[in-house]
Formats: C-alpha cells, structure tokens, sequence
C-alpha cells in the first residue's frame, strides 16, 4: 500500500437530466450536472480551456473536423501532459495518443516515449518532447508543433488534442477522492513509498508514481505503463463520480490548468458518442532501444516499428 490508508469510497449514485463533460489529464472527466447555474459555469470553462491550433483557422478543415464527430467515425486525440516550472518552457513529458473508435466502443492508449529521437519540423532530429517548448520559442505554439511532429512521425491525422499542467493532474485526482492502481514493482520516490500490489493514490503521490523512471529497470517504458494504469483508473473514478458539491472546484481545475481546441459541441459529442471505449481499451508500447548521440540518450525507433503503429491504429480505426 502507499503511503496513506486506503480510502473507501461510498457514493450515491444520482442521475440527472444531462451531462455535461470536460477533459482532465489523460482523461475524459465525466461530469453530472442538474442546475442551470453549473450548465453555465461549464460553458464559461470550456470558452477558457478553448484554445485552437493556428491549422484551426481553415474553415476546410474545421468542416472536415466537425464532420467526423457528426459521424461517429474514429478521431485520434494527443494528450499533452506538461510539466512546467519556474524559469522553464515545459515540456510535454506525456505524450499519449488516444485512438477512439465509437463504432466498435474501443480506444487504443499508445505511450509515446519522450526520449523518442524523432524529426522535429523546422528543428531537425530531437528527443520528441521538445517539439513543445521549441513551438513556443519559435512563436508556432507549443501543442501546434507537438501536434505536427507527432503526426509527421506516425503519419496519422491527429483531430484534437488535450493539454494539461501536471499539477492540474494531481489537483484533479483529489477532486475524484483519488485512484487505485495495482503496482507492479515496489519503489520509494521523493519521500513516498509504493509497495507492490494494489494501492491506493491522491494527487500528489499519483503524481511521483509516474515521474518515477531511474529505478524502473524498463526505463521510460515502465513509467509509461504507470502512466497509462493512473489514466484509465483515473477515467473510471471520473465516470462513476456524482458529487454535484465538487463540480464548482473541478471546473476550477479545468479551467486554470486544460488546454484544447475540443469546443462545447465536440466535448459534448465525445461524451454522447465516444465514452463507452473507455471500457475496452488497448494499450501499446513502442519498441525501441537506447543510444548516445554526441553525448546525448535518445530513444531510437525503427521504421518497421513506425509502419506498424501505423498499421494497427489505421486498422483499428476503419473497423466498425
């Protein structure tokens, strides 16, 4: 068990007139709300969180978009976890892919190492994380040139993204009374201790068990796999979550820490049309190896391995 008791979670389950959704971390944030005064408070939030890529601007591909929601068909969503610091950029030290097919209900969660030694646009060859803070350097945006690299790599459409402060992750997991994952490796990291098994987390240790990767003998793949375990644990305590007293604080959260070009329709469609793959997810790793490159350690990926990806997510997505 972690560090603090496992806590039991009671709720009452109520059901009310309509849903309402907004997006947290890695997570579709499942929300209920049954008075006007919070349908409201969530349109405010999502015209915060509301944040377009410059391609966005393409009334083409903003019909495009919108038609593939309308739909139901297989939408891809990078999710950008960003770990920013004082005197620091960030950068997106999670990168997840979110394949989401609502005609057969099932989602593929592909981890995206952030070693991964891949061709940035305008920068050349560079770990994949750094697409992030060189889009804000080079004034294109930080998910802008995440979002291309991403797509350039795998050659696959990438039709929205999330991006989420970590510490808006860790508030989050409070807000849902935490998430139990089971562990498979014991492990102390800044301060915390985490035994093998199921335990349980709040934010914060949420928060250092997927930092963690030195003491991972898998690296950057077992950090992945932890981060992957907290997302859909975190996306099932969010589903069942019915305290309408919590809703004002984690729109809260929402609003100060997400940022993404999904708008008020598409949240509400994502909920409607593509929620139930929540429950039948497939996760993939990336197959690759360490080495040094003018002192430098990447994570280097075969073009076999890349066609593959790209070969499972394509299928997975034209399957109904």
């Amino acid at each position: 068990m972690a560090s603090r008791t496992e806590r039991k979670h009671h709720k009452k389950r109520k059901k009310w007139p309509f849903w309402v959704g907004g997006i947290l971390l890695v997570l579709l944030l499942l929300i209920s709300g049954g008075i006007f005064l919070i349908y409201n408070q969530v349109g405010a939030v999502v015209d915060t969180m509301h944040s377009p890529l410059t391609r966005d601007s393409d009334p083409d591909r903003q019909k495009e978009i919108n038609q593939l929601y309308k739909e139901k068909d297989a939408v891809n969503i990078l999710l950008l976890g960003v770990d920013e610091r004082d005197g620091d950029l960030g950068r997106s030290d999670t990168m997840i892919l979110l394949s989401i097919n609502p005609n057969t209900d099932k989602m593929i969660m592909l981890s995206i190492p952030r070693d991964t030694y891949v061709n940035i646009p305008g920068r050349g060859m560079d770990k994949i994380n750094h697409a992030y803070p060189f889009g804000i350097i080079d004034d294109i945006g930080g998910p802008d040139l995440s979002v291309q690299t991403v797509e350039e790599t795998f050659n696959l459409s990438i039709h929205s993204y999330i991006r989420v402060n970590m510490e808006g992750f860790q508030q989050g997991i409070d807000a849902v009374g935490g998430v139990t994952v089971n562990n498979a490796q014991a492990f102390s990291s800044s301060g915390y201790s985490f035994q093998e098994g199921q335990i349980t987390l709040d934010g914060q240790e949420a928060l250092e068990y997927i930092r963690m990767r030195k003491q991972d003998n898998r690296g950057d793949l077992g950090r992945n796999d932890r981060q992957r375990q907290v997302i859909q644990a975190a996306m099932n305590e969010a589903a069942s979550f019915s305290s309408i007293t919590k809703a004002g604080e984690i729109l809260d959260i929402l609003g100060n820490n997400v940022q993404t070009d999904l708008d008020m329709d598409k949240l509400q469609t994502l909920l409607t049309n593509y929620a139930g793959a929540r429950n039948n997810i497939t996760t993939m790793e990336i197959e690759g190896h360490g080495e040094t490159i003018n002192g430098i350690w990447y994570y280097i990926v075969s073009d076999e391995e890349i066609n593959r990806i790209n070969s499972e997510i394509t299928g997975h997505m034209q399957q109904q």
